[in-house]
């Protein structure tokens, strides 16, 4: 019996992409995304009584401004699979959009109203970008780059 193995051999990522080093894009995701889950805990803690939103909009603005920092770093890549990047983050994007929607749609049917509301929903906005930046960012940096013409 002549039998095929289903791969003819291991998948590894090219000795390149495995040792470069790359700024810390999916650290400053994460940390962003932490502190926007934080503030989205704040602000679902008091529905559905009108929260403080000192807080909550700190931990908003620090997260932009890590998640903006991410996305710059991660603009400035070359070598890099943009490729599957961008094949991963719009699958990842349509996920979490829905998902964010969803959250979104729970805030306003505890008739979240005004300044909290609109808090919340740069919140979601961040989450439904972190995420597949995280996603796509990780798979991208262990897939070979494009090989450049010599």
């Amino acid at each position: 019996m002549n039998a095929e193995p289903v791969s003819a051999g291991l998948v590894t990522a090219a000795p390149s992409a495995v040792g470069r080093r790359f700024p810390p894009v999916a650290e400053l995701a994460i940390g962003s995304l932490a502190l926007v889950v934080i503030g989205g805990i704040l602000m679902a803690s008091y529905v559905p009584r009108r929260p403080p939103l000192g807080v909550p909009a700190v931990l908003t603005a620090v997260s932009a401004a890590l998640v903006l920092t991410s996305v710059f770093l991660l603009s400035r890549l070359q070598p890099f699979a943009w490729s599957r990047f961008f094949l991963v983050f719009r699958w990842a994007l349509l996920a979490y959009v829905i998902s964010a929607g969803m959250i979104g749609f729970a805030f306003v049917r505890d008739h979240t109203r005004g300044a909290p509301l609109a808090l919340v929903a740069v919140m979601l906005v961040i989450f439904a970008l972190d995420v597949p930046v995280i996603i796509a960012f990780t798979v991208a940096r262990y897939s070979s780059p494009p090989h450049s013409p010599d």
